[in-house]
């Protein structure tokens, strides 16, 4: 039996879903724009020779219904391509990644939406004395360096924790791991979670940072997220069910609530991250799922919208494919995709509503255009089938039809 990579170009949108401007995004276009921008700029059109094999910019002219600047003419792609419509109603993380491994949520996540004064005063008085605070800053819609920038001197002075939101599904809590204390904001995030049942909150992120007043501030890779379960069973409970494992890189078990995952290996940056899963794909035996996501593409660069910081990302990341390739046996497949977008060049610091791409490759697999595909589940599908599982509840596998 094979096994099977699935790897999460976090944020990596191919351009407006049907329904983005239900979410103010018509227009958006991660990938496209980054591509432009790079075009018109001095240092030249993106480099992704890895991924334009595999059919990324195919699948985005298609998502788009045009060929990104700098990018034509396309030779042929040498991997299978498409583009993916999310079924779930949302841009955030969970919603993106669970549909994508099988299961589509049917209740929108709640949301914290006015921008200031965002969050109901009975939750965060009992967050203030369930965990014994002297009380809370923010209380805000804000980006997560900006708001540390503002109110970091205040967070040390006052033994406040700072609380934010954004426009998906999250409670954040920022706070200095060493004034603070790592483990006192974990904990501090995991009450918070139990506090937010009712207001079915997709993610508590716990988000701590360093430095002083006087030089600045850094967040670390110590971000934890404390998700809800998924509300059905997912490609990674069907791997172990099946007797397989899955092996989590990054905030994979994050994302799944840690369900249906046999080893978590955790890293903090790209090169780590891509370390990290070659060193899963070499402990993988047949049957087995290494599953890892790329969160920097969101957090420091989408998020930021650092336009150049993201196109050179993305060419970081292509320029390591090859290692991966490399390792694979006959048998294997490698997808990825994204789980939502993030356009660097739009208005705010929030995702974006877009398509996403769905590339696979293995030494076996003939290259071939997949379409447009009615929903993310049909990646999980596909990885289904080629894993020799029961199908799935969702979706329809893009190696069968």
């Amino acid at each position: 039996m094979a096994r099977a990579i699935w790897l999460v170009l976090d944020s990596l949108g191919i351009g407006g879903a049907p329904d983005a401007a239900s979410y103010g995004d018509a227009g958006a276009d991660t990938f496209g724009h980054i591509a432009a921008a790079c075009a018109a700029a001095a240092r030249g059109p993106l480099r992704l020779p890895n991924l334009t094999r595999l059919g990324l910019p195919h699948a985005h002219a298609l998502a788009s219904g045009q060929v990104a600047a700098g990018l034509a003419p396309l030779p042929a792609a040498q991997g299978q391509w498409g583009c993916m419509i999310e079924r779930a109603c949302g841009k955030d993380t969970p919603s993106g990644h669970w549909e994508s491994a099988g299961v589509v949520l049917q209740q929108p996540f709640g949301l914290f939406a006015a921008p200031e004064q965002s969050f109901p005063p009975e939750l965060l008085a009992a967050l203030i004395e369930q965990a014994r605070l002297p009380g809370v800053l923010g209380n805000c819609h804000a980006s997560g360096t900006e708001i540390i920038a503002r109110l970091g001197a205040e967070h040390i002075a006052s033994g406040k924790p700072i609380v934010y939101t954004s426009a998906d599904s999250v409670f954040q809590v920022a706070a200095h791991e060493q004034h603070f204390g790592l483990e006192r904001l974990y904990e501090v995030c995991h009450l918070a979670r139990e506090l937010l049942a009712p207001w079915n909150i997709g993610r508590v992120i716990a988000r701590p940072f360093i430095g002083e007043p006087e030089t600045g501030f850094t967040r670390t890779g110590n971000r934890h997220d404390y998700a809800l379960a998924p509300p059905g069973q997912t490609l990674l409970d069907a791997v172990c069910a099946a007797g397989g494992e899955v092996f989590a890189v990054g905030k994979i078990s994050d994302i799944f609530a840690a369900r249906g995952v046999s080893h978590s290996l955790l890293a903090s940056g790209h090169d780590a991250l891509f370390d990290a899963t070659l060193q899963a794909l070499a402990r993988a035996e047949s049957g087995a799922l290494v599953a890892t996501n790329f969160v920097d593409f969101d957090s420091v660069y989408g998020h930021r919208r650092d336009v150049p910081g993201y196109a050179a990302a993305l060419e970081a990341f292509d320029a390591r494919l090859p290692e991966l390739m490399a390792a694979m046996r006959a048998g294997d497949i490698v997808v990825l995709s994204a789980d939502h977008g993030c356009d660097p060049t739009w208005p705010g610091s929030d995702h974006t509503r877009e398509c996403v791409p769905l590339l696979a490759w293995g030494p076996d697999l003939a290259p071939r255009a997949l379409g447009r595909r009615g929903s993310f589940a049909d990646l999980g599908q596909g990885l289904a089938s080629h894993l020799r599982l029961p199908p799935l509840a969702a979706g329809v596998s893009f190696l069968e039809d």
